[in-house]
């Protein structure tokens, strides 16, 4: 995979870590640099180990499912894009008390969340062609540099780019399958 495509799918994984970390942001009571940098290193971190893992499984199934490949790149994608959709429609409820505070176990279990999709990714990244550490590395900086971002961004604007984050996010994972499936499809 060549790096544009790469470096959108890694857009796309980032924008859910990018909406979180701007609410986190909103909710500081004054721009902290240490814990914004907290922040950005969990949710990069996560984001760069989950595609690694899903990866490793993919490529262990990756010989009984060679004949369908392309259709399992299309389903994870569009799945994780649709559900980037469905979340950013849905309404949320903000319950988050300001706070200058880092909660290291919720911070632990949203980037966790927020990863999910990542392994998915990695998952589909199994079956094209490319370097899954030039992967993983993309996706945790971009990832760390979406979240410092969405935290001072959230500090100082507020949560309005939150929902349209999600939206171009699961927008471009689902181009991205799309595309994957169109071009296999009519390269056979």
């Amino acid at each position: 995979m060549t790096f544009w495509p790469l470096l959108l799918i890694a857009l796309g994984v980032s924008a859910d870590a990018f909406a979180v970390a701007l609410t986190k942001g909103l909710h500081m009571r004054r721009f902290n640099v240490r814990h914004a940098l907290v922040i950005a290193g969990t949710f990069g971190l996560f984001q760069a180990v989950m595609p690694l893992i899903g990866w490793v499984l993919g490529t262990q199934f990756a010989r009984y499912i060679t004949e369908v490949d392309h259709w399992v790149a299309f389903g994870l994608l569009a799945l994780v894009g649709g559900k980037m959709l469905w979340e950013a429609f849905s309404s949320h409820e903000d319950t988050e008390v300001d706070s200058d505070r880092i909660d290291i176990r919720r911070l632990l279990v949203l980037a966790l969340a927020t990863s999910i999709d990542a392994l998915a990714i990695g998952i589909t990244l199994a079956f094209l062609p490319g370097s899954i550490i030039e992967a993983v590395v993309l996706i945790g900086l971009t990832t760390f540099v979406l979240a410092f971002l969405g935290v001072f961004i959230g500090r100082r604007v507020g949560e309005r780019f939150g929902k349209p984050a999600e939206i171009a996010g699961g927008v471009i994972l689902i181009l991205i399958g799309t595309k994957i499936l169109i071009d296999h499809l009519t390269a056979g």
